[in-house]
Order: structure tokens, then C-alpha cells, then sequence
């Protein structure tokens, strides 16, 4: 968190990250159909809204727990916070919805799997990013970070 408050896990384990991943000339092609996959969306998610490091790092997803299924239109990640009782869970899973939402077609359902089941209430989240002073938060959390 910024404006000088305390870090609630200042020196988390950190992991190391994946190989780039490469792209081919079917990648790149337009004219070709290309249905998302799961590294797709793993690579999508990227920024942890206390640390300047990404949620792969901090462990907080892995690729291993992110599952699309194009045929059906669904995403579905799992996400586990940096600490127990982590009080940034939820913003957290408001970020990786939000980040998700918008990166994705419109077809695509977005589910999210925490510890904290009120990202399981579809009501919920939905009113949470329709409240201005929290989306605003959530769109300081995936906004890209100079150092």
C-alpha cells in the first residue's frame, strides 16, 4: 500500500517466474481463429497491489490454477493470498475480475476460487465495481507502475 501506511507482509517468499512466453507466426496472424488458453490469461495477470512484484512471484496464482475453456466461454482462477487473513484478499480479486473483464471478450464468464467467498457472490462484485470510490482503487491496482 502507498501514502506511508505499513505493509502487512513487507518481505514476502518470492518465487521465480516462467520462461517468456513465445510467440508464433499463428499467434500474430489476424486471420486466424485463435482461442485463449490458460497461459494467456496467466500472462494477463500481472500486478499485486501492495508489492511491485507480480502475483506469480508472490505466488498468489499459478499457471497450474488458471483453467479457460473457450469452447464454453469460462475462466477460471484460483488465487491464494500472500498471508493468511490477508486483508487485501478481496481487493485483490477485484483487480484479477476487473483485469480479467476487460482484457477478455464479452462472452467469457470469469470465475474466481479464494478463501474469501464474497468473490463468489456474483451481486456482490458486481456492485463493488460499480461503487466510484472502490473502482477507483481498483483501477490504481492495474494501472502499469513506474519505478
Amino acid at each position: 500500500m502507498s501514502g506511508g501506511t505499513r505493509l502487512e507482509n513487507a518481505n514476502p517468499l518470492i518465487f521465480q517466474r516462467s520462461e517468456e512466453r513465445l510467440l508464433t507466426a499463428t499467434d500474430e496472424d489476424e486471420d486466424l481463429a485463435d482461442p485463449i488458453n490458460d497461459r494467456e490469461i496467466f500472462d494477463i495477470l500481472s500486478n499485486d497491489p501492495e508489492h511491485p512484484l507480480s502475483l506469480e512471484e508472490l505466488n498468489v496464482v499459478e499457471q497450474m490454477r488458471v483453467n479457460v475453456n473457450d469452447e464454453e466461454s469460462t475462466v477460471s482462477v484460483e488465487f491464494t493470498p500472500t498471508i493468511p487473513h490477508c486483508s487485501m484478499a478481496t481487493l485483490i480479486g477485484l483487480s484479477i475480475k476487473a483485469k480479467l473483464l476487460r482484457s477478455l471478450p464479452d462472452r467469457f464468464k470469469v470465475i474466481l476460487v479464494s478463501i474469501n467467498k464474497q468473490l463468489a457472490d456474483k451481486e456482490r462484485v458486481a456492485a463493488a465495481l460499480e461503487n466510484s470510490q472502490l473502482l477507483e482503487v481498483v483501477n490504481q491496482c492495474l494501472s502499469t507502475r513506474t519505478m
